[in-house]
This record gives structure tokens, sequence and C-alpha cells, in this order.
């Protein structure tokens, strides 16, 4: 991981940590504080939710990532993103979970979380991820009025023509493959469930009823024509762009 590019990346962007173990808060948000420049911590959801309006009122736009623990007082973490996704739909929010809370991720992953870490907290992994997730947002913003998503340095997305190009030559999908990657890659880098890509995709077949392994097998043949893509599969939940 380039450190650089990291600092980079993170340089103007403002983070609320949500955490209610006092000790766990203030380890983290040292860590956090060591990537990112602008950490606001909040004791629980309630404090949070407030805070969050807070700050857009004082600075009329609202935190690029939200990071959160699952079971607090005052509104614990579903309650909290699903009160901000009312207010901002397509806020960024990444949630911390203890192994035996896999039941709150599931309701987390239908309202559209990006990403989860289980605590104890893997820094190493955590590093990574967050820089792949800051380098996300740091090129759709300078995307953000433009049609083309540059995926990796040599494949890229037209979002207005709907084509996958690989060093400028087309990559031929078919409709199903093309409404996949148009709904991963254009879905703000939220996880997108098994049920939602299978309503999304065949919404048009009335005539058949798909399963997961219609799912697979379009992902199959989409990985063999676009490796770069890089489809990840998050285990019981659904798949989203690594």
């Amino acid at each position: 991981m380039n450190y650089g590019l990291l600092k980079k990346y993170t340089k103007n962007l403002n983070i609320l940590f949500v955490e209610d173990d006092t000790d766990f808060r203030k380890e983290f948000s040292e860590l956090l504080l060591d990537i990112f420049p602008k950490v606001t911590t909040a004791v629980d959801g309630l404090d949070a939710l407030n805070k969050y309006k807070e700050f857009y009122e004082n600075t009329n736009k609202y935190y690029d990532l939200i990071i959160s623990d699952i079971k607090m007082p005052n509104y614990d973490g579903v309650e909290l993103i699903d009160a901000i996704y009312k207010i901002k739909e397509d806020q960024l929010v990444i949630i911390l979970s203890a192994r035996n809370e896999f039941n709150y991720l599931l309701p987390l992953v239908n309202l559209g979380i990006h990403q989860f870490f289980t605590k104890p907290i893997d820094y190493s992994t955590f590093l990574e991820d967050i820089y792949k997730l800051c380098n996300q947002i740091y090129h759709n913003n300078l995307n953000s009025n433009i049609d083309i998503i540059k995926i990796n340095e040599s494949l890229v997305w037209d979002k207005k023509k709907k084509k996958l190009q690989e060093n400028d030559k087309v990559i031929e999908l078919t409709k199903n493959e093309i409404i996949f990657v148009d709904t991963l890659l254009n879905d703000n880098g939220k996880i997108c469930t098994v049920d939602k890509l299978l309503d999304i995709i065949w919404a048009d077949e009335y005539d058949l009823n798909p399963d997961i392994t219609h799912l697979k097998s379009l992902i199959y043949r989409l990985r063999k024509k676009a490796p770069g893509l890089l489809i990840k599969n998050i285990y019981g939940m659904g798949y989203m762009h690594d």
C-alpha cells in the first residue's frame, strides 16, 4: 500500500466514527487520525445522528464516510444508518461488528452499507480496504461529472454508452451482463444483495424464476471476459466491486 497516495486520497475527507465502548473508541480514533485529518467521534447512535445533522447545518455538506459500531444505546447501528439514509441515500458507511452480531449485518446490507469489519479489527486488512475505498472516493469525486469510470489502468466503463472497454477495445457483453456491471459500478460502492441483483437483472423475464445459480453463472462468464473487473463476493450477503 502506498501511504503517500493514501494521504492524498484522505486529506480532504471528513469522518464520523461512532462507538459506545470508551476504550475502543479512544484506541480506534487514534488509528483513524493517523489516516484522516478530520475525525469526529460520537458515543452512541443518537449522538451520531445529532452530529451528522449539525455538521450539515454548519458546513452545508455531509460527512464523506461514517464508521459505526452496531450494538449501541440510543439508536443501534441499524436504526442509525436507516435514519441517515433517509437524509442522504448514498452516504458511505462502514460497519464494525463483533463475531456474534452477524444477524445485525443482514438488515444493514439490505440498507446498503459499503463495507464491514469484524472485531477484533485486523488493522493491516483494515488499512488495505480503507486505501481501496478512499481511492474509490477520490476518483468518484474526479469522475462525478463525466461518463467514464476508470476501473484500472486498462479497463474503463462508459456509463452513458453502457460499454466495458479494455485498452480501447470493447468487451462484448450480454444484456444481463451489462445490467450487472452498471448496477455494481453505479451503486456508489455499496454491497449489492443477491435479491437486488436478481430483481434488477431479470426484471423483464417474466417466464423465468431466477435464483443464485443464474447469478453465479453470469458472474463466472463475466470474470472470464473481464478479470480486471474484480467482482468481490461478500459471503452470505452479495457482491461488490473490489
